[in-house]
């Protein structure tokens, strides 16, 4: 193992924690032919294979379960290590590490932006993904806090609300429904929708109102990203579901307004949630405090302008 870099152990961690070469390429930000590279070459020092492939499912071998559970046991080792670095040097250098649904890359960069300003010498990993992918990486406790529009209710964790994110029926400006008012959800459920994939929070909030009210939800395509969507609805593909922060710095203003419909906006809030037991570094803590006391000023001083 005295060859044997400590990038090589993070790109093994990653695929023995996610069972998979994609996804741990995705979280590293490298190829998947880089990350298989990085592995075989491991392999080749440890002197042992590390994983089998079984069928199309991806298995640690013995040899490759003692080494991920020594990877873990090092990368927390050196994870308080640099909390207590972090400590000694107060807030002049260290790192935060975040973790935000898609909807909240609209208003945190922005609360960052002023928070950086504040402190200069701090590092930011900003990782922006859908709900679910928030939620695994908070169950495996890989970053420092995390941004949640649905706080888990089967982990233990600590929760916080800071802002409001309402959601709203977005159309088209040409759309026959726009102008009127206190429209029937009845109505609206016989529109085709455009959603994001399922597992999102967005989704999830949608789909229980609707079941709510016994209506189906008529999804005529699911796309991966908020800008899709909003470029389908102003090519006339459909209607579509979204936080109103999504319309921050929009660039479709004159194709897209929010449509007046019965039970809208759905009441929601996003939340900065972390293990419960977890001990922040002094930057996480900062950040924390700052997110409750001033983020949500911060956001609302760039606030969208309200759609006519």
């Amino acid at each position: 193992m005295q060859n044997a870099t400590l990038h090589q152990l993070k790109v093994f961690e990653a695929v023995a924690r996610h069972n998979s070469f994609t996804r741990a390429a995705e979280e590293l930000f490298l190829t998947q032919p880089t990350v298989s590279m990085q592995v075989k070459q491991l392999s080749k020092t440890v002197g042992m294979p590390l994983f089998e492939q079984v069928g199309k499912r991806l298995y640690l071998t013995d040899a490759g379960r003692e080494l991920f559970a020594t990877c873990q046991d090092v990368f927390d080792r050196l994870s308080k290590f640099e909390i207590a670095i972090a400590n000694i040097k107060g807030l002049k250098q260290g790192k935060l590490r975040l973790a935000v649904i898609t909807t909240a890359k609209y208003v945190i960069p922005r609360i960052l932006g002023a928070f950086c300003q504040r402190y200069p010498g701090i590092d930011i990993s900003l990782t922006v993904t859908n709900h679910q992918y928030v939620l695994d990486g908070l169950a495996s406790n890989e970053n420092d806090l995390y941004i949640v529009s649905q706080p888990p209710e089967d982990m233990d964790v600590e929760i916080h609300p800071f802002m409001e994110n309402p959601l709203v029926v977005l159309a088209p400006r040409n759309h026959p429904l726009v102008g009127q008012k206190q429209i029937p959800l009845e109505r609206i459920a016989e529109e085709p929708f455009i959603m994001r994939e399922p597992g999102s929070g967005t989704r999830k909030a949608v789909q229980k109102l609707f079941d709510a009210h016994g209506l189906p939800l008529k999804v005529r395509l699911d796309l991966g990203s908020n800008e899709a969507i909003k470029q389908a609805i102003a090519g006339g593909m459909g209607i579509s579901v979204l936080s109103k922060h999504t319309l921050a710095l929009e660039g479709l203003t004159n194709q897209l307004t929010i449509l007046d419909v019965e039970e809208f906006p759905i009441e929601r809030y996003w939340y900065v949630v972390y293990p419960s037991g977890k001990q922040l570094s002094v930057i996480a803590k900062e950040f924390f405090q700052y997110l409750l006391s001033e983020g949500k000023a911060v956001a609302e001083a760039t606030a969208l302008q309200k759609l006519l």
